[in-house]
């Protein structure tokens, strides 16, 4: 047999370190570590209910991925529902194992890191000078619109969840949750008023006035092709 012919020593991927598992992973034990067993769907209602108001809800695929994962690791469960059920349904629970590893991460003196902000509003507000100004001001409009059904299912979750002692501390996010869709309303009302300034004519300059000071220097910087902001 030619070196070619022997068999290749098949490598095995080292096993991931608890500190490597990404934060759905987390997200979706977390969502275990309650009472009772759930399907997956039925975690990703509890994710469109909870965890989306403040941070993210995972796409179903991504849940029954991070189950996949939590059960190699022996930190998740599950069973097929029995003959009582017209369908049956795999249901998942948190194991012991699960439970401390979570209990771990969520206290835990690693840096929780910053916000992340990603506002498509504000990306096409960036980019007014190449829109009309009523289109911004109905983007705006309809930002404060959405943003106010957002804020009364806010407020139904966290009535719903309000009197369960489990469920304390989800209610604790869903009121800072509430808050931010409150300051949120307060910006976008600002944002608007922003933009009504910018078409009042006594804004803008009038022919043969002397300009601006410092117009000349920032035209300049605009066209030797500097930022608007420093970096």
């Amino acid at each position: 047999m030619t070196s070619s012919q022997v068999p290749k020593k098949q490598e095995k991927k080292p096993p991931e370190k608890e500190h490597e598992l990404p934060p759905t992973a987390w997200a979706v034990l977390g969502l275990l570590s309650f009472p009772g067993e759930r399907t997956g769907y039925e975690l990703k209602k509890w994710a469109d209910s909870s965890l989306r108001f403040f941070y993210w809800s995972p796409a179903i695929s991504q849940i029954y991925a991070e189950l996949r994962r939590l059960e190699e690791r022996g930190y998740a469960s599950s069973a097929r529902s029995g003959p009582e059920e017209a369908r049956a349904k795999r249901r998942y629970a948190i194991t012991a194992a699960g439970r401390a590893a979570l209990a771990g991460w969520a206290r835990g003196t690693a840096e929780a890191g910053p916000p992340v902000l990603k506002h498509g509003l504000l990306l096409r507000v960036w980019l007014g000078h190449l829109a009309e100004p009523e289109r911004l001001r109905a983007m705006v409009e309809e930002h404060l619109e959405r943003t106010r059904g957002e804020l009364a299912a806010v407020r139904e979750a966290a009535e719903h969840a309000g009197g369960v002692p489990d469920w304390t501390f989800p209610t604790l996010a869903l009121r800072w949750s509430e808050r931010q869709h409150l300051a949120e309303l307060e910006l976008g009302e600002a944002l608007l008023a922003d933009l009504a300034a910018l078409a009042q004519p006594a804004g803008q300059p009038v022919p043969g006035d002397p300009p601006a000071p410092g117009a000349a220097a920032a035209r300049a910087r605009q066209a030797a092709g500097d930022a608007p902001t420093p970096g």
